[in-house]
């Protein structure tokens, strides 16, 4: 596996060797070893599955507050996204700066994400597919979001946007005064 890091701090690419022949092919998709410098001891704690039926549809931008706040790595099983992460850590370099990612099923790539970190999609495909891999176990009272279309951070989402949960659209604005999220 290799990481590879992008322009969000603390964010980066993780690619796998995929091995081909006759039969087909093999990838190793994760190795705790392998990714040990970025996850910083932190343990694989729960797997979750996503499945988005509609192209365009947007999910996001979720996170969790410390002491619940979790690293991710995204990989795409179905389809294609247009994966967005924001950074709302407050001591970071690049706080409140977005970045949008392609994933695709088959190219091998998997997005790490880490705390303090915002996430969410928009579909590129029909019937897309998430694999998640999460650094802490889902803690409702923990949770945090931000609107898909907060104009503080100005998302440029390459479609439509469509499908939202109601839950997603009732996620608030950025207060002018947020300062970001304390480690």
């Amino acid at each position: 596996m290799q990481t590879t890091p992008t322009d969000i701090a603390g964010v980066s690419m993780v690619g796998t060797d995929r091995r081909c022949d006759e039969r087909g092919g093999f990838a190793r998709w994760f190795c705790d070893q392998d990714l040990q410098p970025e996850l910083n001891g932190a343990r694989i704690r729960q797997i979750n599955q996503s499945h988005t039926r509609h192209r365009g549809t947007i999910r996001g931008m979720h996170f969790q507050y410390p002491p619940h706040a979790e690293k991710k790595l995204i990989r795409c099983l179905a389809g294609k996204v247009f994966d967005v992460v924001v950074d709302l850590r407050q001591a970071s370099p690049t706080f409140l700066a977005w970045r949008g990612f392609e994933l695709e099923a088959g190219n091998d790539r998997a997005l790490l994400i880490p705390e303090g970190c915002a996430h969410g999609f928009q579909t590129m495909s029909d019937d897309v597919q998430l694999l998640y891999l999460h650094t802490a176990l889902y803690t409702p009272e923990a949770e945090g979001a931000l609107r898909y279309d907060d104009p503080r951070i100005g998302i440029a989402w390459p479609l439509p946007p469509r499908n939202l949960s109601p839950r997603d659209l009732q996620h608030p604005l950025l207060q002018a005064d947020f300062s970001g999220i304390k480690p």
